[in-house]
C-alpha cells in the first residue's frame, strides 16, 4: 500500500541520527587519549617557555637601561649636588638649609628630594613659605619668605626670654610668634616690646598665631601709631596694656603714655605735639594721659634726677585725673589739646 513505504522512510530516517552520535563518542574517546594529551601538555609548555624568554628578555633590557640612567645621572659626578643658591634673607644661611633639610652634600641632585626639602624648610617658625627646585647639572635653587617681625614679646612668666637677643620671641605681622634667629637679632633690634601677662588658657607657640586678648589690643595700637607717624618705631620702646581700658607706650626718652583701647590715630598725634613740644621748650614728659581729647593731663620729669627705665616697672601715680604740672621754673606749662 501506498502508507507503507511511508512508514518505512520515516524509521529510516529517525535511526539515521543514531548512528552519527555514536560516531562522534568514538571519535571523542580516541581524541582524549594519553597520547594526545601529553602532546598538548608540551605544546602549553613550550608556550610558557617563549614568555618566559621574553620576559627575561624585557627584564634585562629595564636592568640594563636602570644601570644606564645610573651611571648617566646618579654616579655622574656633573650631577652632584656643587652649588646651593639661596635668596638673600635675615633668617637662614645655606649652611642652615643643609642642616635644617639634612641635605647630603656628596649626594647626587637627582637624588634630592626637593619637595622634602621645601617642607622641612617650611617647618621652621621663622620661615613662611619656601621651594626648592633642581637646576642642572649640579645647583639646588632654595627660595624661602621670611616672617617680617612687627614685635618682640616678653612673657618672663611662660618661660619666653626677655630682651632683644637670639631666640626671644618675635610676633610677625600675620600675629605669629617665632624665635628671633641668630641672623635677625640686629635688624629686629629697633622694633618695640610688648608685655604679655602669663595666660595658661593662650600659650604662646612658636610657629603658631597668638591669640592673647592683650596682644591684639597692643598690636592694634602699634599700627595705628605706624598710619599716624611712620618714625614711630624709633621712638616707642614698649607697649603693655596695663588694665581693662587702657594702655601704656613707654618712649625711647622714657615717657609714660596712656591710650584708650581705640581713637589710637588721635592719641598718637596728640602725644607726637606733646613730644615736639617739650623739645622746643626744653622740659621732660614724665607721664601724658590721651585718653582725654580736650586738657590732656602730664607730668613733667625733674632733670635732678636720673631719668627713668624705659622698660616701666610699674604704675604711674596719675594718669587718668588731670593734673597742673609745674615746670623747672615753676610756671605751669599749657596743656596741648
Amino acid at each position: 500500500s501506498n502508507s507503507a513505504p511511508k512508514m518505512f522512510k520515516q524509521k529510516r530516517q529517525t535511526t539515521k541520527p543514531r548512528r552519527n552520535q555514536t560516531r562522534s563518542r568514538g571519535l571523542e574517546v580516541r581524541v582524549l587519549s594519553p597520547r594526545i594529551a601529553w602532546f598538548s601538555f608540551l605544546k602549553i609548555l613550550g608556550k610558557l617557555t617563549k614568555l618566559a624568554c621574553i620576559l627575561a628578555v624585557i627584564t634585562g633590557i629595564g636592568w640594563s637601561v636602570w644601570q644606564g640612567i645610573q651611571r648617566a645621572f646618579y654616579e655622574n659626578p656633573d650631577f652632584r649636588l656643587q652649588l646651593i643658591d639661596l635668596n638673600t634673607n635675615p633668617v637662614i644661611d645655606e649652611v642652615g638649609v643643609v642642616e635644617a633639610a639634612g641635605i647630603d652634600l656628596t649626594a647626587s641632585l637627582f637624588e634630592i628630594d626637593v619637595t622634602a626639602v621645601a617642607e622641612k624648610l617650611k617647618a621652621l617658625p621663622a620661615i613662611a613659605d619656601a621651594r626648592a627646585e633642581r637646576h642642572l647639572p649640579g645647583k639646588l635653587l632654595v627660595r624661602i619668605t621670611p616672617r617680617l617681625p612687627q614685635a618682640w614679646i616678653s612673657t618672663p612668666e611662660s618661660g619666653v626670654r626677655r630682651g632683644r637677643q637670639a631666640g626671644a620671641m618675635l610676633v610677625d605681622t600675620s600675629g605669629i610668634a617665632y624665635p628671633c634667629p641668630e641672623m635677625q637679632v640686629e635688624s629686629a633690634a629697633g622694633l618695640p616690646i610688648i608685655h604679655l601677662p602669663f595666660s595658661a588658657a593662650q600659650p604662646i607657640v612658636p610657629g603658631a598665631p597668638v591669640k592673647h586678648p592683650q596682644l591684639t589690643h597692643s598690636l592694634r595700637l602699634l599700627n595705628s601709631a605706624s598710619t599716624a607717624d611712620s618714625h614711630s618705631i624709633a621712638w616707642i620702646e614698649s607697649i603693655e596694656q596695663v588694665n581693662s581700658w587702657s594702655l601704656r607706650i613707654i618712649t625711647r626718652d622714657g615717657t609714660s603714655a596712656t591710650f584708650g583701647l581705640g581713637d589710637h590715630v588721635r592719641q598718637i598725634q596728640s602725644l607726637r605735639a606733646a613730644m615736639d613740644h617739650s623739645s622746643q621748650k626744653g622740659y621732660s614728659i614724665q607721664t601724658i594721659n590721651l585718653i582725654p581729647k580736650q586738657n590732656i593731663p602730664i607730668t613733667l620729669r625733674d632733670e635732678s634726677q636720673p631719668p627713668p627705665r624705659a622698660v616701666p616697672v610699674s604704675e604711674p601715680a596719675s594718669t587718668t585725673a588731670p593734673l597742673a604740672p609745674q615746670s623747672r621754673n615753676g610756671n605751669t606749662p599749657t596743656p596741648h589739646n
